[in-house]
């Protein structure tokens, strides 16, 4: 069993005790909001057409696209926090096209319809920045691209494997970098080449994303309400209406989405749809002239490495590097804590991963530390569907990869509602669900195996033990 690139070239301790000797457990995103509103708490008896519970991406871009399509409908919006508090004002702000959680994954479950998939993502990321431009939201959005780097020699292998494919495809928006273009491009000395994605990636600012959809959804007329739990959902009867019950208020409406992603959902048929899966992020002090000319970066790029336990990062706006992932923690039987947001392991982790990819960068600070609960599906990407007779829809389980998908599922849980036959609904990744999670133990058990089993994987130039390999053949989704 080898070592990896940062076994052998971890910094020192003390490099890592003095870069997180600041860094406040506060999320930068929101933290660099300004002027953010607040909203009043739902009260009493409400009336709509369509009620949607959950005020991240997925809630708030299903919102605008109902007024959309109906500008005269009555849309409310619930929300248990406040907008964007949870993923969508956590995450790296990596806004791909894939609805699939990349195209490999796509491709092992619906090879039949990867072209269409790939298609209609592309479409989607497309129509995202067409949004933003038209309605002229502030959200940072930035067409640039991804680099994904080869930090290991078996890596370099994978590299070619996905510019051979892109090529017969005929996708001329991929380009292959060797070791010398790729630290050209970003001065790394882990770096052995990287495939750069021109088009199929952009960046955004999460938190400004977040509330600028709500800004514009209220300027079309949707109501939100926020500090307002959802209890429950009735529906009595086979036909009329459905009603959002909260501690204080109810919202009785014709139809209802759920958005709740990672919360235990209000149906109970998707409570062992998905599990909270923990991730953990670092963000430093913005970079001198001088650190930034050290590690070039001019394109500006996200960037990811190809281990199975990869990290992601990218830069902000005013200088500064978020450097965020590897671990992913899952705690026994599936709990939300806030507790589990500092895990002071995990971030001298990344802290040290980030010095052994940027060593000329030592003596930067980080000013925040936080972390996200990720709404994991066994087969990686989301899963759509409906219930209560049609009223009631859903969307979860976007594992990481929504802040573009989040609006496609808007799409797809609108025209579910509406019961529109098109290609969107008749897709098998809409038609189908996937497999459930196990009840405890079985859960615990089966997750922590398998994140052993992907590090050991790692250890040992990418080979897959007979776990992991049975978890691809029953496609539980285990392979990103």
């Amino acid at each position: 069993m080898g070592t990896t690139v940062f076994e052998r070239r971890r910094p020192p301790a003390s490099v890592i005790a003095h870069s997180l000797e600041h860094a406040e457990q506060r999320v930068f995103w929101l933290d660099d909001l300004t002027g953010r509103v607040a909203r009043p708490a739902l009260t009493g008896d409400h009336v709509a057409d369509l009620v949607i519970v959950g005020g991240g991406y997925t809630g708030l871009w299903t919102a605008l696209l109902a007024k959309r399509r109906t500008p005269e409908a009555r849309v409310v919006l619930v929300e248990g926090r406040s907008v964007g508090w949870a993923a969508s004002g956590r995450n790296g702000g990596f806004v791909e096209a894939s609805l699939t959680h990349g195209r490999e994954n796509g491709l092992t479950r619906w090879p039949d319809e990867i072209e269409t998939l790939d298609r209609l993502g592309l479409e989607n990321l497309d129509a995202i920045e067409a949004d933003l431009a038209e309605w002229g939201a502030d959200a940072e959005f930035e067409r640039v691209g991804a680099l994904g780097v080869a930090v290991e020699p078996h890596q370099v292998e994978w590299l070619h494997e996905l510019a051979a494919d892109a090529r017969e495809r005929g996708d001329d928006s991929l380009r292959l970098l060797d070791e010398h273009e790729a630290r050209a491009a970003v001065a790394s000395p882990t770096y052995l080449g990287a495939v750069w994605e021109t088009r199929t990636n952009a960046l955004v600012h999460p938190g400004k994303l977040a509330a600028e959809l709500a800004r514009l959804a209220e300027d079309v007329g949707v109501e939100i309400f926020e500090r307002s739990p959802v209890r429950r959902i009735d529906t009595p009867g086979s036909t009329g209406a459905v009603s959002i019950i909260t501690d204080h208020g109810r919202v009785r409406a014709r139809q209802a989405v759920l958005a709740t992603n990672v919360f235990p959902s209000l149906l109970r048929r998707n409570r062992l749809m998905t599990v909270p899966v923990y991730d953990y992020v670092l963000m430093t002090e913005p970079l001198s002239a001088e650190q930034l000319a050290s590690i070039g970066w001019g394109d500006r790029q996200g960037i990811s490495d190809l281990a199975n336990q990869f990290h992601y990062y990218r830069m902000t706006r005013d200088g500064r590097v978020l450097f965020g992932g590897y671990d992913a923690v899952y705690h026994y039987g599936g709990r939300l804590r806030a507790a589990y947001e500092n895990r002071r392991e995990s971030f001298e982790t990344l802290a040290a991963h980030f010095f052994t990819t940027f060593p000329q960068l030592e003596g930067l600070r980080f000013t925040h530390r936080w972390a996200g609960a990720i709404d994991t599906s066994t087969r990686f990407c989301a899963f759509y569907g409906t219930a209560r007779d049609d009223r009631v829809a859903y969307a979860s389980g976007f594992t990481g990869l929504g802040v573009a998908a989040t609006r496609f599922a808007g799409e797809v849980m609108l025209d579910l509602l509406e019961r529109r036959e098109n290609e969107r609904t008749a897709l098998r990744m809409v038609r189908e669900r996937p497999l459930p999670f196990p009840p405890e133990p079985a859960a615990s058990i089966g997750i922590n195996a398998t994140r052993w089993s992907l590090d050991r994987a790692d250890h040992d130039r990418g080979r897959r033990n007979l776990l992991l390999k049975t978890l691809d053949a029953l496609g539980l989704g285990f392979d990103s």
